[in-house]
């Protein structure tokens, strides 16, 4: 399974965002929150394509609160860059959408992983602002949270 972030990239971006370490265990939980998190996005910028009478996603369309646009910025801060070609391989493991993506949208998807990744390290310094090296609990916790949310 290729991986969206990989451990070296995935250990420095939590270390930035939000002080945590991470090894490389907690990749195949990222990469899953991940592939699941863009996708979620993804469905619902084409239920708003759709209403708009749209046949193709694009970038208006995506569901972006304010607080993911000011962790999109943050991530852009933090110089990390995440490379596209993973990221498509693992949205094709899931249910085909009904509408395409423009290249607009295709070309945000890794700084939106970016992004969901540095929320979701600072969901954790939310959950326990003493946490060092978040365990199968805290995971659970915040998945739960952005479940709720996004």
């Amino acid at each position: 399974m290729p991986t969206l972030i990989g451990a070296t990239k995935l250990e420095d971006l939590f270390d930035h965002a939000a002080r945590l370490h991470i090894d490389k265990s907690d990749l195949r939980r990222l990469d899953e929150f991940l592939n699941q998190k863009l996708y979620d996005l993804l469905l619902m910028a084409q239920a708003t394509a759709s209403a708009n009478g749209r046949d193709i996603i694009q970038p208006a369309d995506l569901p972006l609160t304010k607080g993911l646009q000011q962790t999109l910025r943050e991530f852009k801060q933090l110089d990390v860059e995440l490379e596209l070609k993973p990221i498509l391989e693992q949205l094709e493991t899931l249910p085909r959408l009904d509408l395409d993506y423009s290249n607009k949208v295709r070309d945000k998807l890794p700084e939106l992983a970016g992004a969901l990744a540095v929320a979701l390290a600072r969901t954790f310094k939310i959950l326990d602002p003493d946490l060092k090296n978040p365990q199968t609990r805290h995971w659970d916790q915040a998945f739960g949270i952005f479940n709720l949310l996004l």
